[in-house]
């Protein structure tokens, strides 16, 4: 075989795997887009399903919703919870005709409820979420509001200099309620959603001070700096807590595993000494 031959069916062989590995990136890419599609799809049918049942969203729908970050309207939320308990009603339903004795009513009732109720524990998990990672942020962030206003920018604009250059979720907060104020909406508007969006200990004297800016002029600095240091000392108290807590849990480990464990390292030791093999 002549060296171009060579070359050639060489240049081949790698065009075939090359090609086979395009064909493998491009199907596990697919598999990935219809693993991220099925949920959507998934509650899409459950809000098709609840919409028929008419129901109506309370107003602490809106602030859960709000307080996880969710722009969605409560109505479709509303309707994902009621097709959720068609649902959990059906596979109830299945599930208490081979359930023993009086327990398949218990699950003919629970399995509805439980799955009307869960998107809002869902909603509660991820707002205790989202204020953990606020009020971790909150101290930097305020101090960043600190300097830009002493720097002599305005209120709404010191926020939207730190809202674009801090990479945190308080930060994008902050650049939402400026993006909104921007676009025409009243400062107590955005600042109500900022505060409802915000579930953390530090974010209602923050938009207080706001508030006061706003309305009276009032300076910010001071009050930032003094919010900064009380964010500061709550997140002392918080690590505090958590080694509290942490000290029985190593306790546990300590008396169940490691003291046990010596002993019998201990006693393995002494074994053959007192059966006059050593």
């Amino acid at each position: 075989m002549s060296p171009a031959a060579l070359l050639a069916a060489l240049a081949a062989g790698l065009a075939t795997f090359g090609f086979a590995d395009l064909l493998a990136l491009r199907a596990a890419r697919h598999r990935a887009r219809a693993r991220r599609a099925a949920p959507a799809r998934a509650v899409a049918l459950l809000a098709r399903v609840g919409r028929g049942a008419g129901l109506h969203a309370p107003r602490s729908l809106e602030a859960r919703l709000a307080a996880a970050g969710m722009d969605v309207p409560a109505a479709d939320v509303m309707a994902v919870k009621a097709g959720a308990a068609v649902a959990g009603l059906a596979a109830g339903a299945g599930l208490a005709a081979h359930a023993p004795g009086r327990l398949g009513a218990a699950v003919a009732l629970a399995a509805p409820a439980a799955a009307f109720l869960a998107p809002d524990a869902r909603l509660r998990r991820r707002a205790r979420t989202r204020g953990r990672a606020i009020e971790a942020e909150l101290a930097d962030v305020l101090d960043l509001l600190r300097v830009a206003v002493a720097a002599g920018l305005g209120p709404w604009r010191a926020l939207a200099e730190v809202g674009r250059r801090h990479p945190g979720l308080l930060a994008a907060e902050l650049r939402r309620a400026a993006a909104r104020g921007a676009l025409g909406v009243p400062a107590a508007i955005a600042l109500d959603e900022l505060e409802a969006r915000c579930p953390a200990a530090g974010i209602a004297p923050l938009v207080a001070a706001l508030r006061r800016a706003e309305r009276h002029g009032a300076p910010l600095g001071p009050a930032l700096a003094a919010q900064a240091a009380e964010a500061r000392a709550r997140g002392a108290q918080r690590a505090a807590e958590t080694a509290a807590r942490a000290a029985p849990q190593i306790q546990l480990v300590v008396a169940l595993l490691l003291v046990p464990a010596v002993m019998l390292l201990v006693a393995a030791a002494l074994v053959p000494a007192l059966t006059g093999r050593a």
